[in-house]
């Protein structure tokens, strides 16, 4: 798929104890890569059911340093940030794309109903960013590890934009790296890539070209049938 996408495996403005500062190197880094001073940046958090604290979380972090909007499914974004829900055209118009965390798979459930699949896609070739961290990252690739019906499991039905899996918090989250290795291991999950919290995967036009962390102890690794194998890490500074 043409275009730029960033997958967080976590941390950016939503977890600021990973980076102890409300706008984190990773958040920085997305907004340098626009090449603009404020660029117009649309948050969804369809994954968290449009979780109020999500909202407030992000315009904390980016309201002073972008055209900040809120695109809500549920009807519940904060007033003065609107992206209209009846004119979902506009998104084509944002320089960034940011989608948050919770349950990938109710946020592939709703926004196949609304049609923002094929309008991302969409987005994505005329330039605009696509981000996203934990379920936010998940919904990119072909499938992913989630625990989006409770206990971690594997799910083949992501939006296929970028190539394999993916596994977010894979060292932050207790039982993440496990079951990963042993999904992939078994076939339940194709080969794919795996990132700490704090990391991202930096890709344009189907192809890795970076992996970013925003600590100095931040990993990834690409997973395979035969296991995992670290990836090379720039630390943002």
């Amino acid at each position: 798929m043409r275009g730029t996408i960033l997958t967080l495996g976590g941390g950016g403005f939503s977890m600021p104890e990973v980076h102890g500062q409300d706008f984190s190197p990773l958040d920085a880094e997305l907004n340098r890569l626009t090449g603009k001073p404020r660029p117009k940046v649309c948050f969804i958090a369809t994954a968290s059911g449009d979780a109020d604290s999500y909202h407030d979380k992000f315009l904390a972090a980016y309201a002073d340093r972008s055209q900040a909007t809120v695109l809500s499914l549920f009807n519940k974004a904060p007033e003065g940030h609107e992206l209209p829900i009846d004119d979902l055209e506009r998104l084509l118009d944002q320089d960034i794309v940011y989608v948050g965390g919770g349950s990938t798979a109710n946020l592939l459930a709703v926004w196949r109903l609304h049609g923002l699949p094929a309008l991302l896609e969409k987005a994505a070739a005329g330039g605009t960013i696509l981000a996203g961290i934990s379920a936010g990252a998940n919904c990119w690739y072909e499938a992913s590890s989630t625990d989006s019906f409770g206990p971690t499991a594997p799910l083949p039905d992501g939006l296929g934009f970028l190539p394999g899996s993916f596994c977010p918090h894979y060292l932050g989250e207790e039982d993440r790296r496990e079951t990963y290795v042993r999904f992939v291991g078994s076939g339940a999950l194709p080969a794919g890539y795996a990132a700490d919290d704090g990391v991202a995967l930096l890709w344009r036009d189907g192809e890795l070209v970076e992996v970013l962390s925003e600590r100095p102890d931040g990993v990834a690794y690409a997973v395979g049938p035969d296991g995992e194998t670290p990836l090379e890490v720039r630390v943002l500074r």
